[in-house]
């Protein structure tokens, strides 16, 4: 491996381990707000860092952007940001009946979904891997989600279930708008969209009180800059040296992460059958990732 794939490799794998940490950051943040409040908060305070990021970003490429770019930026960062906000928002409140743990690895589901929303929406065929890596998922979420005694799924795995979903659609909405418009404005925009969302919401169902922010700082300013803001910025410049297949595996790491400092911070022990559940979950996200570098190769061949 070269010194720039290694640099690359280095900040995704930073990146993994921020996003991972994050879960805990948003379960301690909630012991003081409520979840729409929370989200609100960090997402529009991620917008705020990226907007000078953006700037400097466009200053650099000297590029003057037409009126019908622009218009496409304002378009997939209010289609991004409204992805982003339902699954956000179906994540955080999930995360009040789960632990940090069982939500990484049931949101990292969306890896699985991705290319099985690939193959529905456009008919991108994703291999027969794929296939045994949705079994694999399914099985997974049976050992995480369903009781030993039972077959009803508690209601933070449900809203868990679904924010995979939504992150699904907004990895394709990011891979739609991405090649068209610049990355950094693309965040920007994604990020004030969820959090005016987010904080309309607030407003409307919470009570916000200045007291409990306060109290949440470090959790919100962590979530809002170090998950937010900082883990983007490292995956938009890890990408750019290291190959698109190594870089999903990297960071689909941000699961094993969310379990480790789940017990480490929170103290969080995870029974013999969700660990079991766990270790099927990430099986399915790897084979998920070698069906792409096995298509590749046969594409090269062809």
């Amino acid at each position: 491996m070269n010194r720039k794939a290694l640099r690359g490799s280095l900040l995704l794998l930073l990146g993994s381990v921020i996003w991972g940490a994050a879960f805990a950051a948003q379960r301690v943040g909630m012991d003081h707000v409520q979840p729409f409040t929370f989200t609100g908060i960090r997402m529009l305070l991620a917008g705020l860092v990226m907007i000078p990021l953006a700037a400097l970003s466009a200053r650099k490429s000297g590029e003057k952007r037409t009126e019908e770019q622009r218009r496409e930026q304002r378009r997939g960062g209010l289609a991004c940001g409204l992805f982003l906000f339902a699954a956000s928002s179906l994540q955080q409140v999930g995360l009040v009946y789960t632990s940090a743990g069982k939500a990484g690895f049931i949101t990292a589901l969306y890896v699985v979904l991705v290319p099985v929303a690939g193959w529905l929406l456009f008919r991108k065929q994703p291999g027969k891997i794929i296939w045994a890596a949705v079994i694999l998922a399914v099985a997974a979420l049976y050992l995480l989600c369903m009781p030993a005694e039972g077959f009803t799924l508690e209601r933070g795995d449900l809203m868990l279930l679904g924010c995979a979903v939504c992150f699904t659609g907004q990895i394709l909405c990011v891979d739609h708008y991405a090649p068209r418009v610049e990355g950094y404005a693309l965040a920007r925009d994604e990020f004030l969209v969820t959090g005016v969302l987010s904080l309309a919401v607030a407003l409307a169902t919470e009570e916000i009180r200045m007291e409990g922010i306060l109290e949440a700082a470090f959790p919100i300013l962590y979530a809002g800059i170090c998950s937010g803001a900082i883990g983007y910025t490292l995956q938009i410049v890890g990408q750019r040296e290291v190959n698109p297949t190594v870089a999903s595996l990297l960071m689909c790491l941000e699961s094993v992460f969310a379990v480790l400092t789940g017990a480490v911070l929170l103290g969080e022990r995870m029974t013999v059958r969700e660990t079991v559940g766990c270790v099927v979950m990430f099986t399915a996200v790897i084979l998920s990732q070698l069906s792409s570098v096995i298509m590749e190769k046969r594409k090269a061949r062809a």
